[in-house]
């Protein structure tokens, strides 16, 4: 039955309890009966306000810690993913993508600068563990066979080649979107996968771009690259 504080007409009065015999109680007992219980140290509201607020600042920061192993935020601070990534727009990054998988040609990635592994980047990844990769007449060629990109890139300048180099076992060969602006493995070399932070999942800004990252399943067109 619900409690309530408001008055009520005496019919709804409580029957009275039954009379105790007082002659059948020790008042020397009771005395100390009352005086103990009385005297037990009772936790302050502060005490109490504190040891909740501890709790909570404890609790939080265990489960931030949780997120950081799972999930790391990141702000683009580079123009080499254009058009598809630009400077200012804020993703999330999968730590745990390739731990519980193995990197796929065409994901975007970010990983440790093997030149400066204080510093992050974010590439493509073109090239698989045993791949020969070669770069001729503004095309990325897999094993003599040209590479189809599904998304819009800054072609590579003409002129410019790389290769053949046969990718080491894990390694990646990673580029930019925005091939003429990207310090990728052109310049730096094949990536070492332990230098991995994960795989780009969503971007969070602008709010008008918020969503899942696409990433394309990359493979070489069926016709051989002439004079392969």
């Amino acid at each position: 039955m619900t409690e309530r504080t408001n008055q009520v007409p005496d019919v709804y009065t409580l029957t009275p309890e039954a009379k105790v015999d007082v002659t059948a109680v020790d008042p020397v007992v009771d005395s100390k009966s009352a005086t103990v219980a009385e005297s037990e140290p009772q936790p302050s509201v502060t005490w109490m306000m504190l040891r909740e607020l501890i709790e909570t600042v404890v609790l939080s920061l265990v489960i931030f810690l949780l997120i950081r192993q799972v999930v790391q935020n990141y702000r683009i601070e580079s123009h080499s993913m254009q058009p598809n990534f630009y400077e200012g727009q804020f993703i999330l990054v999968n730590k745990l993508a390739y731990r519980l998988g193995s990197p796929e040609r065409g994901d975007v990635l970010v990983f440790h600068n093997p030149q400066n592994v204080k510093e992050d980047y974010i590439k493509r990844i073109i090239g698989l563990p045993g791949d020969t990769l070669d770069i001729h007449d503004g095309k990325v060629f897999i094993n003599g066979k040209e590479l189809v990109e599904k998304y819009p890139i800054n072609e590579i300048q003409p002129g410019q080649t790389y290769g053949p180099v046969v990718i080491e076992p894990d390694h990646l060969f990673v580029m930019g979107d925005n091939r003429p602006q990207s310090q990728d493995s052109r310049y730096f070399g094949q990536l070492s996968e332990d230098l991995i932070v994960g795989k780009a999942w969503v971007r969070v800004w602008p709010l008008d771009k918020f969503g899942i990252i696409q990433h394309y399943d990359l493979e070489p067109s069926a016709t051989p690259a002439s004079g392969s």
